[in-house]
């Protein structure tokens, strides 16, 4: 017999993992219905059946923005299976082992020229960013090769210029490395812990990189204004932002938030596109850590993708943030072949608490 105290614990984890529908029915102060007529709101409200099943679309709807889609098995017959045996021995007895290698090579070449660079070259900025942008250039670089990374890059190379910002669809923060390895990219992003929390606040630091905690609400006012300031300077490294706000699995874009649209600035668009033939490059922080997403990353056989530099846009005469951040959206999505969907990523990391739910 199964314990009803276990079975009640495990449905209400299952309702917090679930949108709640009435998050994202309208307010009724927001809309004005004749007298009489027969809401939506009401018959979710008279009907269990309706509001479940509505929860279940609205569940499948969001989730599956962020849901990595496992690969077809292949090995499953008596001639694959061996094939795919070699495989593995190859990808984990052979590539992985080089890949470490590589990637050892790489970082004592980058530690041994930026911390003498950093040290020696105090009174000499100009010359100091130049030489460590070069360097988080060259680590990136090495980080690529570690995967067998094929990147195709498509359009002109961006540029440093001031009052412009380039905005991005986000699948891994492998993104930020594909990118930056081509250029010095100033990033915004979300402050992590561990080894590369270590490397945001040292590195990464000296191009100029916006990091910031999503449950400091202090911190979006603090952002905005050195986002403003970081725009106005000829030479600063370019902004990069992922409006997005959150990792989404390279099938499908979310709401992208104004702060990058606010800014009065040219807004460049690069949409990013990998190809999950030999492995997906979507990165579930949820459920892995990021060194393990390192780790699949260098045991499979490549990273496939590609990477378009689209034409800048600038806000229209009349047009709104939002309505800009979803002009460029759809450029973004259109480019990649990705499909739009109107959910606000941040819901994946905050929803309503069980007493707030319980009230209603």
């Amino acid at each position: 017999m199964s314990d009803p105290g276990k079975l009640n614990t495990s449905s209400s984890e299952l309702d917090l993992d679930r949108p709640n529908i009435e998050d994202y029915l309208p307010s009724g102060a927001s809309i004005h219905e004749p007298h009489g007529q027969l809401r939506l709101r009401d018959l979710l409200d008279i009907s269990p059946t309706l509001t479940e099943a509505a929860g279940a679309i609205i569940d499948d709807s969001f989730t599956r923005c962020f849901k990595s889609n496992p690969p077809e098995p292949w090995n499953w017959n008596v001639y694959l299976f061996p094939l795919w045996c070699c495989g593995v021995v190859v990808r984990y007895g052979i590539l992985f082992p080089v890949r470490v290698i590589v990637l050892t090579i790489g970082w004592i070449i980058f530690l041994s020229a930026y911390i003498p660079v950093h040290v020696l070259l105090k009174g000499h900025d100009k010359l100091r960013k130049k030489i460590e942008r070069y360097l988080v250039e060259l680590i990136c670089s090495f980080f690529v090769a570690s995967w067998t990374g094929v990147v195709k890059y498509h359009g002109p190379r961006p540029s440093m210029r001031p009052k412009q910002v380039f905005v991005s669809n986000h699948t891994s923060m492998i993104d930020f490395i594909v990118l930056e390895q081509m250029t010095p990219f100033a990033v915004i992003m979300q402050k992590h812990p561990g080894w590369v929390g270590l490397l945001q606040s040292t590195i990464l630091d000296s191009l100029g990189c916006i990091w910031f905690n999503r449950s400091e609400a202090k911190d979006r006012e603090t952002v905005a204004k050195k986002l403003r300031d970081h725009v106005q300077g000829s030479d600063n490294n370019p902004l990069l932002i992922f409006p997005e706000g959150t990792c989404v699995n390279n099938h499908y874009t979310v709401m992208f938030k104004k702060g990058a649209f606010e800014l009065g600035c040219t807004v460049c668009p690069i949409a990013v596109k990998y190809n999950k033939i030999f492995v997906d490059a979507f990165w579930n922080s949820r459920k892995q850590s990021f060194t393990m997403h390192l780790l699949q990353l260098m045991t499979s056989w490549a990273v496939v993708c590609d990477v378009w530099y689209l034409e800048p846009q600038t806000l229209k005469p009349g047009e709104t943030a939002i309505e800009f951040a979803e002009r460029v959206r759809d450029i973004i999505s259109v480019r990649a072949g990705l499909k739009k969907v109107p959910w606000d990523g941040y819901l994946k990391y905050s929803r309503p608490s069980p007493k707030h739910r319980e009230l209603k």
